[in-house]
């Protein structure tokens, strides 16, 4: 039996508890302190440069008290001189001498040259006008359920109750007492709150449990201990077209680092302090954790606004830390306490593994949750369950699913397993012939050439493996090695060369990794153009190849400053440059056992043979169960992506490409076009395209501008066939405003910050389907009650993993939002529900359940808004299509459900290919004798070489 419920973990205000005002002290910005204050920052600035900077900054001070007076609730980094919207809120009045400390050491921040006697001119005077003794904390009473409602019909809280209400409840939260569970107690405080939060999709409020130990038993002996943490959020949200606003309490869990600390560079590592004393001279003791930022630049590690002459310094607080070379180096120690405060450094993913796994399992998540909702109540109730859609058939199946072999197999009769393993045999078959024809379809006839440029003999076989069993390939095999295999069916002839990587996947520099900036250019310049001719030359050998897939070290190999030295980005550069896209694998686990790793990477071949496959335009959409009366028949789906780059990206550059793909009934493969095409090309194509892009700086403004017209001429282009299009919320909204909550209207699209307008005008057979995820808690987390489905756990809130498509429950929500969840993924079949990892825990067997080590998982909960229908539509049927699109049998996860429907995945794909990066002069790879360097000759006739003995020409 289906689960036909689904819990999320999100609350409405209880209209029968009125109002919810709160007491709190506040602090404005006084009118009268922006014009010396911008006299003061413009200070020693160009006029050009004034004008461009022509706000005062709080970003800094607002980061400084959130690291040493976390008990200050910072809700505006924008609050503007004079406004009646305060800067700072405080439930207690925060001493005021301490409060002018902060505001002293904010000004002396704001000049350029501190040093320069003009500037201390400039400080004195506008000491003097500020009159900071003046200042005081207000207090007065503050509405944490202020809002308006958008011409959408969707509510807009007020600015500061994204902030605050968190706040307020998360307080009430820490002062139920601990959280227990199996005899174990977990006690809460709260987090210093993010600063600058405003607005939808910001602010909330944190709280972490005291820090768990725990030791792996290993083989002789105990290993280290590892420590962590307890996390719950709360924050504010809104439903599109829904009045009314709710609050999201999600449950996680935090690691922390024990021993040396990788600093990723210009980045930042969170440091969560809790001091026995204030930080700061005549401060209360603080009651939450501080966090404090921790940043690696230009050799040196340093407290983010510490330093000699920071803001830390100035305040006196760092006589309190320790110093950031220790702290990074022997992070552990100051855990349990010392000297006067505790500290624990968060880890990151890009740190490498953890002893301790992420996430919570549904039920230990469900426990947690439950715990804390009971302190929000009663102003706050649960919101109803979501109740399963109508149309609740998964989509029409095109591939056979293959009967699983019974663990015990020298228990079953041979009979019986005989019939699973013919069945699989065939099954096996047919699904092979699917995919080769499908592959067939996109490639237009022409064989499938690929080139495994390996560092081990163990990849090599393993992708020919990959390949075999993936097509089906095994008794098609017409040349076998040494460096090439050929297979020959009736749908299509697939050709695999094989190459030594050899010098082409060296790190990038010398025998320190390259310089930021032109070192590092010239040093991707290099490779790109080594790799660009070697692939040339193996075209011109091997005519057709079209994919290249290549054994790298992954980024743990490339950590630190050494992050520039991998080589991975040039390659793809230079593989785009002779037109080849690729796909990547890393190399057998050296941390395995010999036949572990082996079976370790014969996946990771497996899947990166169907990736490097999809990205030849190859497909097989989920065919939907809903019929032509509610879908149209020869339905366009079409996806916008904005394709972006920072500078702090791998290239060091910046990119800004919108996007589209499409998949288009009777066309041969995905297409895709990007805002300078005015054609549809193949998916490759538009992925080699991406690759090498520098575009000049523009500001918001003119993405937003570029971003709306490529969006309307690509409409008008497919006005005349029905058109769907997807887009995702986190990515594309900030460039196309109308997908926020607050701008959307139904069947009303917006494109240029202008008035909305009919859909009917943009297309009589047009309709929009808005995605947004589970991204910064947009949508709340959510578990199936298991008591739903086993009436005997009543009462042990055991949580459960439903898939499908659900309606809201409550009465009068919008009838054009569901929501869509994915079943339990298939590399977590040793997890079970009951798994926990902050307190001891038996499941329904009695079993120890306690496995701090394994990565939980549970499905996000995809929030679909049907925005944009034409008449007599039906939303749900909408829904349910865009749901069913997740379901794509060729991707391993694809039986379970994609993160995002197909089309919008593959879109977000193509993000690998955006590597902006300029080269000297074109790159002419029909003449071998234009060379950037003497090495790039080199890997040329290694290749052609290489292609030649190969016995490739002569076939």
């Amino acid at each position: 039996m289906a689960y036909q419920y689904n819990r999320p973990a999100a609350y409405l205000p209880d209209p029968a508890q009125g109002p919810f005002v709160v007491p709190m002290h506040t602090l404005s910005l006084p009118a009268h302190w922006e014009e010396p204050l911008l006299r003061l920052y413009h200070g020693g600035m160009t006029e050009g440069q004034a004008e461009r900077w022509r706000r005062v900054p709080t970003a800094a001070v607002n980061q400084l008290m959130r690291a040493t007076a976390p008990d200050i609730v910072t809700v505006d980094s924008t609050a503007r001189f004079g406004s009646e919207t305060p800067w700072l809120y405080c439930q207690d009045a925060y001493p005021m001498a301490v409060t002018n400390l902060y505001i002293a050491t904010w000004l002396k921040s704001l000049p350029r040259d501190a040093d320069d006697p003009e500037t201390t001119a400039l400080l004195m005077n506008c000491f003097r006008d500020l009159d900071t003794g003046a200042l005081s904390w207000r207090p007065g009473k503050i509405d944490l359920l202020e809002q308006e409602l958008s011409p959408g019909g969707t509510a807009l809280p007020a600015s500061h109750v994204y902030r605050l209400l968190p706040d307020i409840l998360a307080e009430r939260i820490v002062c139920q007492g601990p959280y227990e569970h199996h005899g174990q107690q977990l006690s809460f405080r709260q987090v210093a709150g993010r600063t600058g939060a405003r607005g939808q999709g910001s602010g909330g409020a944190e709280l972490m449990s005291n820090v768990i130990e725990y030791v792996p038993r290993r083989r002789g002996g105990d290993a280290k201990p590892a420590y962590y943490a307890a996390t719950l959020r709360i924050t504010v949200r809104t439903v599109p077209f829904s009045p009314v606003p709710r609050v999201h309490v999600a449950a996680g869990v935090r690691r922390f680092v024990t021993g040396k600390v990788y600093m990723p560079y210009g980045k930042g590592v969170s440091a969560y302090l809790l001091p026995d004393d204030s930080l700061v001279h005549d401060g209360p003791q603080p009651q939450r954790f501080a966090v404090a930022m921790l940043e690696w630049k230009n050799g040196t590690t340093d407290w983010r606004q510490g330093g000699a002459e920071g803001m830390l310094a100035r305040i006196s607080a760092l006589d309190a830390l320790p110093s950031p070379d220790r702290l990074v180096k022997e992070a552990g120690h100051w855990i349990h306490g010392r000297d006067g405060i505790r500290i624990a450094i968060g880890h990151q993913a890009a740190m490498g593994r953890h002893t301790i796994g992420t996430g919570l399992m549904p039920s230990e998540r469900r426990r947690l949750i439950e715990w804390a909702e009971q302190a929000i109540a009663p102003e706050f109730v649960p919101v109803p369950k979501l109740e399963r859609s109508a149309y609740a058939r998964p989509p029409r199946k095109q591939l056979k699913k293959l009967p699983s072999i019974p663990k015990n197999v020298e228990k079953k009769d041979p009979e019986d397993l005989a019939v699973i393993l013919d069945e699989r045999e065939l099954n096996a078959a047919h699904n092979a012939q699917v995919l080769r024809a499908r592959l067939a379809e996109a490639l237009e006839g022409e064989d499938l050439t690929a080139v495994v440029l390996h560092q081990s003999d163990a990849i090599r076989d393993q992708m020919i493996a990959a390949a075999e069993t993936g097509l089906g390939l095994a008794g098609h095999r017409r040349a076998q090695g040494p460096d090439t295999w050929v297979w020959e069916t009736e749908e299509l002839t697939v050709r695999l060369h094989a190459q030594p990587l050899g010098v082409l996947g060296a790190p990038l520099g010398d025998d320190s990794a390259p310089r930021r900036g032109q070192e590092h250019d010239k040093a991707i310049e290099e490779r790109r153009t080594g790799v660009a001719r070697a692939m040339a030359a193996l075209r011109e050998a091997v005519p057709g190849v079209r994919l290249a897939f290549v054994e790298l070290d992954g980024q743990d190999a490339f950590r630190h400053a050494k992050r520039r030295s991998d080589p991975k980005h040039a390659i793809r550069l230079g593989c785009a440059d002779a037109g080849l896209v690729t796909q990547f694998i890393r190399p057998p686990d050296p941390d395995m056992e010999a036949d572990e790793a082996l079976a370790d990477a014969g996946l990771r071949a497996a899947a990166a043979w169907s990736d490097g496959l999809r990205q030849t335009g190859m497909r097989l959409v989920p065919q939907h169960t809903l019929g032509d009366t509610l879908i149209p028949a020869n339905l366009n789906q079409v996806a916008f992506h904005l394709v972006e780059r920072r500078l702090d990206g791998p290239t060091g550059k910046q990119q800004f490409t919108p996007i589209a793909v499409l998949i288009r009934p009777g066309a041969k493969c995905v297409l895709g076009k990007s805002a300078d095409m005015h054609e549809w090309v193949p998916y490759p194509e538009l992925l080699k395209t991406l690759t090498g892009r520098v575009e000049g700086r523009k500001n918001s403004a003119e993405q937003s501008a570029l971003t709306a017209a490529f969006v309307k001429k690509t409409l008008a282009q497919l006005r005349s066939t029905p058109t769907l299009v997807m887009a995702h919320a986190q990515d594309v909204r900030k460039r196309w405003p109308w997908l926020r909550n607050d701008g959307l209207e139904r069947d009303r699209l917006g494109l240029d910050g202008g008035p909305t307008q009919r859909i009917g005008l943009y297309g009589k057979q047009l309709r929009v389907v808005r995605v947004a995820d589970g991204s910064r808690d947009e949508t709340a987390q959510c578990w199936a009650e298991a008591e739903e489905r086993s009436p005997e756990l009543e009462g042990q809130q055991r949580g459960g993993i439903a898939m499908g498509l659900w309606r809201p429950g409550a009465r009068g929500d919008s009838d054009r939002v569901f929501y869509s969840t994915t079943g339990k993924s298939g590399t977590q079949t040793k997890l079970t529900n009951d798994d926990a990892k902050l307190t001891p825990h038996t499941n329904a067997a009695g079993n120890n359940s306690y496995r701090p080590t394994v990565n939980a998982w549970n499905p996000d909960l995809l929030e679909l808004t049907v925005a944009c229908l034409q008449p007599g539509d039906d939303a749900e049927a909408w829904s349910a299509f865009v749901h069913q699109q997740r379901f794509s049998e060729d991707y391993r996860a694809g039986r379970e459900g994609l993160a995002l429907p197909l089309i919008l995945h593959l879109a977000r794909l193509a993000d690998d290919y955006a590597l902006p990066h300029e080269i000297d002069e074109v790159l002419d790879l029909a003449d071998p004798q234009t060379t950037a360097s003497p090495d790039d000759a080199l890997w040329g006739q290694i290749a052609f070489d290489f292609c030649i003995d190969g016995g490739v020409i002569g076939e």
